[in-house]
Protein backbone atom coordinates (compact mmCIF):
# COMPACT_ATOMS: atom_id res chain seq x y z
CA UNK A 1 0.00 0.00 0.00
CA UNK A 2 1.44 3.25 -1.50
CA UNK A 3 1.79 6.34 1.18
CA UNK A 4 -1.45 7.86 -0.53
CA UNK A 5 -3.28 5.05 0.05
CA UNK A 6 -2.64 4.24 3.25
CA UNK A 7 -3.63 8.07 4.49
CA UNK A 8 -7.12 7.95 2.10
CA UNK A 9 -7.67 4.47 3.91
CA UNK A 10 -7.48 5.75 7.18
CA UNK A 11 -9.62 8.65 6.52
CA UNK A 12 -6.82 11.21 7.33
CA UNK A 13 -7.62 13.48 4.27
CA UNK A 14 -10.18 15.73 3.03
CA UNK A 15 -8.39 18.45 0.77
CA UNK A 16 -6.19 18.53 -1.53
CA UNK A 17 -4.62 21.92 -3.36
CA UNK A 18 -4.14 19.30 -6.03
CA UNK A 19 -4.29 15.12 -6.04
CA UNK A 20 -2.80 13.67 -3.45
CA UNK A 21 -0.87 11.21 -5.63
CA UNK A 22 0.81 14.33 -7.21
CA UNK A 23 1.34 15.89 -4.24
CA UNK A 24 2.93 12.96 -2.12
CA UNK A 25 4.64 11.88 -5.51
CA UNK A 26 8.47 12.70 -3.89
CA UNK A 27 9.29 13.57 -0.40
CA UNK A 28 8.74 16.91 0.78
CA UNK A 29 8.98 19.80 3.48
CA UNK A 30 5.69 19.14 5.53
CA UNK A 31 4.54 22.11 7.88
CA UNK A 32 1.84 22.23 10.40
CA UNK A 33 1.42 25.44 12.37
CA UNK A 34 0.90 24.90 16.21
CA UNK A 35 -1.21 27.57 18.31
CA UNK A 36 0.50 28.11 21.51
CA UNK A 37 -1.85 29.64 23.53
CA UNK A 38 -1.60 26.54 25.65
CA UNK A 39 1.31 25.27 27.17
CA UNK A 40 0.07 21.49 26.48
CA UNK A 41 -1.58 19.78 22.98
CA UNK A 42 -5.01 18.07 23.50
CA UNK A 43 -6.33 14.87 21.51
CA UNK A 44 -7.94 16.90 18.78
CA UNK A 45 -4.94 18.33 17.85
CA UNK A 46 -3.31 15.20 18.87
CA UNK A 47 -4.77 13.40 15.39
CA UNK A 48 -3.00 15.77 13.00
CA UNK A 49 0.65 15.96 15.09
CA UNK A 50 0.24 11.93 14.39
CA UNK A 51 -0.33 12.36 10.77
CA UNK A 52 2.91 14.39 10.48
CA UNK A 53 4.81 11.17 12.39
CA UNK A 54 3.12 9.09 9.59
CA UNK A 55 4.66 11.96 6.74
CA UNK A 56 8.03 11.61 8.80
CA UNK A 57 8.00 8.03 8.64
CA UNK A 58 7.57 8.23 5.06
CA UNK A 59 10.83 9.66 4.26
CA UNK A 60 9.08 13.62 4.21
CA UNK A 61 10.85 16.41 6.52
CA UNK A 62 8.94 18.19 9.14
CA UNK A 63 8.59 21.88 10.11
CA UNK A 64 6.61 22.59 12.98
CA UNK A 65 5.38 26.35 12.85
CA UNK A 66 4.81 27.49 16.55
CA UNK A 67 2.79 31.34 16.21
CA UNK A 68 4.38 33.20 18.46
CA UNK A 69 3.26 35.89 16.17
CA UNK A 70 0.44 34.88 15.27
CA UNK A 71 -0.48 33.42 18.72
CA UNK A 72 -0.30 36.90 20.07
CA UNK A 73 -3.30 37.84 18.13
CA UNK A 74 -5.41 34.16 17.50
CA UNK A 75 -7.59 33.34 14.52
CA UNK A 76 -10.80 33.97 14.43
CA UNK A 77 -13.51 31.62 16.16
CA UNK A 78 -17.06 31.70 15.86
CA UNK A 79 -18.09 33.85 18.80
CA UNK A 80 -16.20 36.66 20.14
CA UNK A 81 -12.19 37.89 19.98
CA UNK A 82 -9.34 35.52 21.34
CA UNK A 83 -7.64 36.82 24.05
CA UNK A 84 -4.44 38.20 23.18
CA UNK A 85 -1.39 36.65 25.06
CA UNK A 86 1.62 38.38 26.65
CA UNK A 87 5.40 37.54 24.76
CA UNK A 88 6.51 35.62 27.68
CA UNK A 89 3.59 33.54 27.91
CA UNK A 90 3.36 32.37 24.19
CA UNK A 91 7.27 31.82 24.68
CA UNK A 92 7.16 29.36 27.68
CA UNK A 93 3.93 27.58 26.09
CA UNK A 94 6.56 27.17 23.07
CA UNK A 95 9.01 25.59 25.22
CA UNK A 96 6.60 23.05 26.98
CA UNK A 97 5.20 21.85 22.85
CA UNK A 98 8.52 21.47 21.80
CA UNK A 99 8.78 19.30 24.89
CA UNK A 100 5.69 17.52 23.81
CA UNK A 101 6.46 16.66 20.34
CA UNK A 102 9.79 15.50 20.39
CA UNK A 103 8.01 12.57 23.01
CA UNK A 104 5.43 11.57 20.43
CA UNK A 105 7.44 11.61 17.80
CA UNK A 106 10.30 9.39 18.73
CA UNK A 107 13.11 9.25 16.45
CA UNK A 108 11.73 11.35 13.86
CA UNK A 109 13.49 14.13 13.64
CA UNK A 110 11.75 17.81 12.97
CA UNK A 111 12.54 21.90 12.83
CA UNK A 112 10.92 24.07 14.88
CA UNK A 113 10.48 27.86 14.41
CA UNK A 114 8.70 30.65 15.45
CA UNK A 115 7.18 32.84 13.33
CA UNK A 116 7.48 35.87 15.54
CA UNK A 117 11.06 36.06 14.22
CA UNK A 118 9.64 37.55 11.24
CA UNK A 119 6.32 38.36 11.92
CA UNK A 120 7.36 40.96 14.47
CA UNK A 121 9.76 42.80 12.61
CA UNK A 122 7.44 43.27 9.11
CA UNK A 123 6.99 46.79 8.43
CA UNK A 124 3.07 47.61 7.34
CA UNK A 125 3.50 49.54 4.34
CA UNK A 126 6.27 46.70 2.48
CA UNK A 127 3.61 44.00 3.83
CA UNK A 128 0.28 46.00 2.80
CA UNK A 129 2.04 46.68 -0.38
CA UNK A 130 3.19 43.02 -0.85
CA UNK A 131 1.28 40.36 0.81
CA UNK A 132 -2.51 42.52 1.21
CA UNK A 133 -2.15 43.44 -2.38
CA UNK A 134 -2.82 39.85 -3.38
CA UNK A 135 -5.53 39.19 -1.13
CA UNK A 136 -9.15 40.67 -1.93
CA UNK A 137 -11.95 42.23 0.88
CA UNK A 138 -14.64 40.24 -1.69
CA UNK A 139 -12.62 37.26 -0.69
CA UNK A 140 -12.01 37.29 2.64
CA UNK A 141 -15.69 38.40 3.70
CA UNK A 142 -16.91 35.13 2.38
CA UNK A 143 -14.95 32.86 4.36
CA UNK A 144 -17.63 31.04 6.58
CA UNK A 145 -16.23 32.12 10.18
CA UNK A 146 -15.67 35.84 8.95
CA UNK A 147 -18.93 35.62 6.90
CA UNK A 148 -20.93 34.10 10.45
CA UNK A 149 -19.52 36.83 12.93
CA UNK A 150 -20.47 39.77 10.46
CA UNK A 151 -24.14 38.59 9.83
CA UNK A 152 -24.50 37.45 13.59
CA UNK A 153 -26.09 39.91 15.59
CA UNK A 154 -24.33 42.16 18.41
CA UNK A 155 -20.89 40.14 16.71
CA UNK A 156 -18.22 41.98 15.29
CA UNK A 157 -14.02 40.91 14.15
CA UNK A 158 -11.52 43.49 14.67
CA UNK A 159 -9.10 44.40 11.95
CA UNK A 160 -6.46 42.00 13.79
CA UNK A 161 -8.41 38.66 13.58
CA UNK A 162 -9.73 39.96 10.07
CA UNK A 163 -5.83 39.98 8.71
CA UNK A 164 -4.86 36.78 10.10
CA UNK A 165 -5.29 34.63 6.50
CA UNK A 166 -2.43 37.24 5.28
CA UNK A 167 -0.36 36.44 8.31
CA UNK A 168 -0.48 32.18 7.56
CA UNK A 169 -0.61 32.83 3.96
CA UNK A 170 3.11 35.23 4.78
CA UNK A 171 4.37 32.45 7.07
CA UNK A 172 4.05 29.55 4.22
CA UNK A 173 6.26 32.32 2.07
CA UNK A 174 8.61 32.62 4.30
CA UNK A 175 8.94 28.69 5.37
CA UNK A 176 9.42 27.70 1.50
CA UNK A 177 12.07 30.68 1.29
CA UNK A 178 14.14 29.87 4.17
CA UNK A 179 13.51 26.02 4.36
CA UNK A 180 11.99 24.69 0.81
CA UNK A 181 8.40 24.09 2.48
CA UNK A 182 6.35 22.99 -0.13
CA UNK A 183 3.68 21.05 1.80
CA UNK A 184 1.05 22.49 4.61
CA UNK A 185 -1.36 20.23 6.15
CA UNK A 186 -3.68 21.24 8.96
CA UNK A 187 -7.29 20.63 10.22
CA UNK A 188 -9.92 20.90 7.65
CA UNK A 189 -11.22 24.02 9.34
CA UNK A 190 -8.11 25.80 8.71
CA UNK A 191 -8.48 24.74 4.63
CA UNK A 192 -9.38 28.86 3.71
CA UNK A 193 -6.63 29.84 5.75
CA UNK A 194 -4.03 27.22 4.25
CA UNK A 195 -5.23 27.88 0.89
CA UNK A 196 -3.93 31.31 1.21
CA UNK A 197 -0.18 30.28 1.58
CA UNK A 198 -0.12 28.66 -1.53
CA UNK A 199 -1.97 31.09 -3.34
CA UNK A 200 0.42 34.06 -1.68
CA UNK A 201 3.40 31.99 -3.03
CA UNK A 202 2.82 31.18 -6.29
CA UNK A 203 0.97 34.82 -6.93
CA UNK A 204 4.85 36.43 -5.23
CA UNK A 205 7.17 33.77 -6.49
CA UNK A 206 5.32 32.18 -8.62
CA UNK A 207 5.73 28.57 -7.43
CA UNK A 208 3.75 25.67 -7.09
CA UNK A 209 3.50 24.23 -3.45
CA UNK A 210 0.97 22.04 -1.91
CA UNK A 211 -1.17 21.72 1.18
CA UNK A 212 -3.84 19.63 1.99
CA UNK A 213 -6.22 18.90 5.02
CA UNK A 214 -7.32 15.81 7.37
CA UNK A 215 -11.20 15.97 8.41
CA UNK A 216 -11.65 17.41 12.63
CA UNK A 217 -11.94 14.24 14.44
CA UNK A 218 -15.65 14.07 16.14
CA UNK A 219 -16.95 12.38 19.01
CA UNK A 220 -20.81 10.58 18.04
CA UNK A 221 -22.87 13.68 18.82
CA UNK A 222 -20.41 15.64 16.07
CA UNK A 223 -18.99 17.56 18.48
CA UNK A 224 -14.95 18.20 18.41
CA UNK A 225 -13.57 15.20 19.63
CA UNK A 226 -11.74 15.71 23.03
CA UNK A 227 -14.17 17.54 25.18
CA UNK A 228 -15.08 15.46 28.77
CA UNK A 229 -17.99 17.49 30.42
CA UNK A 230 -16.63 20.72 29.30
CA UNK A 231 -13.09 20.28 29.96
CA UNK A 232 -10.40 19.06 27.43
CA UNK A 233 -8.42 16.03 27.58
CA UNK A 234 -4.96 17.52 27.60
CA UNK A 235 -1.55 15.80 26.81
CA UNK A 236 0.15 17.44 29.54
CA UNK A 237 -0.14 14.64 32.82
CA UNK A 238 -0.30 17.36 35.34
CA UNK A 239 -3.98 18.67 33.43
CA UNK A 240 -4.98 15.46 32.04
CA UNK A 241 -3.38 12.18 34.80
CA UNK A 242 -2.05 9.36 32.55
CA UNK A 243 -4.92 7.28 34.03
CA UNK A 244 -7.55 9.66 32.99
CA UNK A 245 -5.88 9.89 29.50
CA UNK A 246 -6.49 6.45 29.56
CA UNK A 247 -9.79 5.79 31.18
CA UNK A 248 -10.94 8.77 28.39
CA UNK A 249 -10.22 6.01 25.62
CA UNK A 250 -11.67 3.21 27.62
CA UNK A 251 -14.78 4.90 27.95
CA UNK A 252 -15.58 5.60 24.55
CA UNK A 253 -18.50 3.56 22.96
CA UNK A 254 -18.32 1.67 20.02
CA UNK A 255 -19.19 4.34 17.47
CA UNK A 256 -16.55 5.65 15.80
CA UNK A 257 -13.69 3.58 17.58
CA UNK A 258 -12.74 1.97 14.46
CA UNK A 259 -11.85 5.23 13.09
CA UNK A 260 -10.31 5.97 16.33
CA UNK A 261 -7.90 3.14 15.85
CA UNK A 262 -6.95 4.33 11.92
CA UNK A 263 -6.17 8.11 13.01
CA UNK A 264 -4.71 7.61 16.62
CA UNK A 265 -2.79 4.63 16.15
CA UNK A 266 -0.06 2.62 13.74
CA UNK A 267 -2.05 -0.15 14.17
CA UNK A 268 -1.74 -1.99 10.27
CA UNK A 269 -5.49 -2.01 8.48
CA UNK A 270 -5.32 -5.70 8.53
CA UNK A 271 -5.03 -5.75 12.12
CA UNK A 272 -7.70 -3.09 12.71
CA UNK A 273 -10.17 -5.29 10.79
CA UNK A 274 -9.42 -8.30 13.00
CA UNK A 275 -9.46 -6.00 16.01
CA UNK A 276 -12.70 -4.60 15.30
CA UNK A 277 -14.65 -8.43 14.28
CA UNK A 278 -13.42 -9.61 17.26
CA UNK A 279 -14.81 -6.90 19.23
CA UNK A 280 -18.02 -7.05 17.24
CA UNK A 281 -18.41 -10.91 18.67
CA UNK A 282 -17.39 -9.79 21.74
CA UNK A 283 -18.47 -6.13 22.71
CA UNK A 284 -18.38 -6.62 26.40
CA UNK A 285 -14.79 -7.28 26.58
CA UNK A 286 -13.94 -4.24 25.14
CA UNK A 287 -11.14 -5.33 23.71
CA UNK A 288 -11.01 -2.29 20.91
CA UNK A 289 -11.28 0.35 23.10
CA UNK A 290 -8.32 -1.27 25.30
CA UNK A 291 -6.55 -1.77 22.59
CA UNK A 292 -6.78 1.90 21.95
CA UNK A 293 -6.31 3.54 25.22
CA UNK A 294 -3.08 1.59 25.60
CA UNK A 295 -1.93 2.40 22.10
CA UNK A 296 -2.69 5.93 22.14
CA UNK A 297 -1.53 6.52 26.08
CA UNK A 298 1.73 4.60 25.33
CA UNK A 299 2.41 7.41 22.67
CA UNK A 300 1.81 10.16 25.16
CA UNK A 301 3.11 8.95 28.18
CA UNK A 302 5.41 6.06 27.54
CA UNK A 303 5.27 2.03 28.48
CA UNK A 304 5.82 2.34 31.79
CA UNK A 305 3.07 4.88 32.62
CA UNK A 306 0.67 3.64 30.64
CA UNK A 307 1.10 0.34 32.61
CA UNK A 308 0.82 1.58 35.94
CA UNK A 309 -3.02 3.27 34.49
CA UNK A 310 -3.89 -0.08 33.13
CA UNK A 311 -3.20 -2.05 36.04
CA UNK A 312 -5.12 0.44 38.11
CA UNK A 313 -7.95 0.13 35.96
CA UNK A 314 -7.62 -3.41 35.88
CA UNK A 315 -8.42 -3.32 40.04
CA UNK A 316 -10.51 -0.70 39.93
CA UNK A 317 -12.95 -1.82 37.33
CA UNK A 318 -11.56 -5.28 36.41
CA UNK A 319 -10.87 -8.78 38.35
CA UNK A 320 -7.10 -7.51 39.61
CA UNK A 321 -7.09 -7.99 43.74
CA UNK A 322 -5.29 -4.66 45.17
CA UNK A 323 -2.58 -7.08 46.64
CA UNK A 324 -1.58 -7.97 42.96
CA UNK A 325 -0.91 -4.49 42.11
CA UNK A 326 2.60 -2.82 41.90
CA UNK A 327 3.52 -0.22 44.71
CA UNK A 328 3.11 2.62 41.65
CA UNK A 329 0.43 1.26 40.19
CA UNK A 330 -1.57 0.76 43.56
CA UNK A 331 -0.64 4.54 44.22
CA UNK A 332 -1.99 5.76 40.59
CA UNK A 333 -5.61 3.76 42.02
CA UNK A 334 -5.68 5.48 45.12
CA UNK A 335 -4.87 8.77 43.85
CA UNK A 336 -7.37 8.37 41.50
CA UNK A 337 -10.54 7.05 42.89
CA UNK A 338 -12.46 8.14 45.51
CA UNK A 339 -11.91 6.92 49.17
CA UNK A 340 -12.76 7.51 52.98
CA UNK A 341 -10.20 6.54 55.68
CA UNK A 342 -11.53 5.12 58.35
CA UNK A 343 -9.29 4.80 62.18
CA UNK A 344 -9.04 1.56 63.69
CA UNK A 345 -11.12 2.97 66.25
CA UNK A 346 -14.46 3.85 63.86
CA UNK A 347 -13.88 -0.05 62.88
CA UNK A 348 -13.38 -1.80 66.33
CA UNK A 349 -16.81 0.13 66.98
CA UNK A 350 -18.20 -1.06 63.62
CA UNK A 351 -18.31 1.64 61.13
CA UNK A 352 -22.10 2.29 58.97
CA UNK A 353 -21.39 0.73 55.99
CA UNK A 354 -24.26 3.35 54.58
CA UNK A 355 -22.35 6.54 55.76
CA UNK A 356 -18.92 5.20 54.54
CA UNK A 357 -21.10 5.64 50.81
CA UNK A 358 -22.33 8.76 51.54
CA UNK A 359 -19.18 10.13 52.74
CA UNK A 360 -17.06 8.71 49.57
CA UNK A 361 -20.30 9.80 47.26
CA UNK A 362 -21.47 6.90 46.30
CA UNK A 363 -24.72 8.12 47.43
CA UNK A 364 -26.25 11.31 47.93
CA UNK A 365 -27.72 10.19 51.03
CA UNK A 366 -28.28 7.75 53.86
CA UNK A 367 -31.49 6.89 52.61
CA UNK A 368 -30.40 6.92 49.15
CA UNK A 369 -27.51 4.55 50.35
CA UNK A 370 -29.74 1.87 51.67
CA UNK A 371 -32.23 1.84 48.58
CA UNK A 372 -28.57 0.88 46.91
CA UNK A 373 -28.08 -1.71 49.40
CA UNK A 374 -31.27 -3.25 49.30
CA UNK A 375 -31.28 -2.97 45.48
CA UNK A 376 -27.99 -4.94 45.80
CA UNK A 377 -26.39 -2.45 43.76
CA UNK A 378 -23.52 -2.30 46.10
CA UNK A 379 -20.32 -4.70 46.29
CA UNK A 380 -17.89 -5.17 49.02
CA UNK A 381 -14.61 -7.15 48.04
CA UNK A 382 -16.33 -8.63 45.38
CA UNK A 383 -19.51 -9.42 48.03
CA UNK A 384 -22.51 -8.09 47.26
CA UNK A 385 -24.19 -6.22 50.37
CA UNK A 386 -28.05 -6.64 51.59
CA UNK A 387 -27.98 -5.21 54.76
CA UNK A 388 -28.86 -1.50 54.76
CA UNK A 389 -27.21 -1.76 58.31
CA UNK A 390 -24.35 -3.37 57.77
CA UNK A 391 -21.57 -2.00 59.82
CA UNK A 392 -17.59 -2.16 58.88
CA UNK A 393 -14.90 -4.07 61.14
CA UNK A 394 -11.23 -4.06 61.31
CA UNK A 395 -11.87 -7.59 59.73
CA UNK A 396 -12.80 -5.90 56.35
CA UNK A 397 -9.87 -4.11 55.38
CA UNK A 398 -7.53 -6.96 56.48
CA UNK A 399 -5.40 -9.17 54.05
CA UNK A 400 -6.75 -12.41 54.88
CA UNK A 401 -9.84 -11.42 53.04
CA UNK A 402 -10.42 -12.48 49.22
CA UNK A 403 -9.77 -9.66 46.77
CA UNK A 404 -8.24 -6.96 49.41
CA UNK A 405 -4.64 -5.84 50.39
CA UNK A 406 -3.68 -5.52 54.08
CA UNK A 407 -5.43 -1.74 55.10
CA UNK A 408 -7.92 -1.52 51.54
CA UNK A 409 -11.15 -2.59 50.71
CA UNK A 410 -13.15 -2.02 47.13
CA UNK A 411 -16.53 -1.04 46.93
CA UNK A 412 -18.35 -0.55 43.64
CA UNK A 413 -21.41 0.86 42.74
CA UNK A 414 -22.45 -0.63 39.25
CA UNK A 415 -19.82 -0.97 36.48
CA UNK A 416 -18.21 2.62 37.19
CA UNK A 417 -18.70 3.97 40.70
CA UNK A 418 -15.89 3.13 42.73
CA UNK A 419 -15.30 3.85 46.32
CA UNK A 420 -11.55 2.71 48.15
CA UNK A 421 -11.78 2.35 52.18
CA UNK A 422 -8.58 2.65 53.39
CA UNK A 423 -7.41 1.57 57.29
CA UNK A 424 -5.24 4.35 58.54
Amino acid sequence: MTLTEELKARGLVQDSSTELEKILVAPRMVYLGIDPTSDSIQIGNLAVVLLMKRLGDAGNKLVFLVGGGTGMIGDPKEKGERPMNEEKIVAANTRALKVQLKKILGGVSFKMVDNADWLLKVKLVPFLRDVGKHFTVNDLIKRDIIKKRLETPDENISYTEFTYALLQGYDYLILNEKYGVDLQIGGSDQWTNILSGVDLVRKRVRKQVYAFSMPLVTDSTGKKFGKSEGNSIWLDPKKTSPFQFYQFWMNLPDAGIDNYLKVYTFLPLAEIDALMELHRRQPGERQAQETLARLVTEIVHGPAATAQAAAATDALFGDTPFNELSREALAVALAEAPSVELSRTNLVEGYSFAEALVTGGLASSKSDARRLIEGKGITLSGQTISNPDQKLYVGDLSADKAGLSGGYALVRKGKQGVLVLVLK
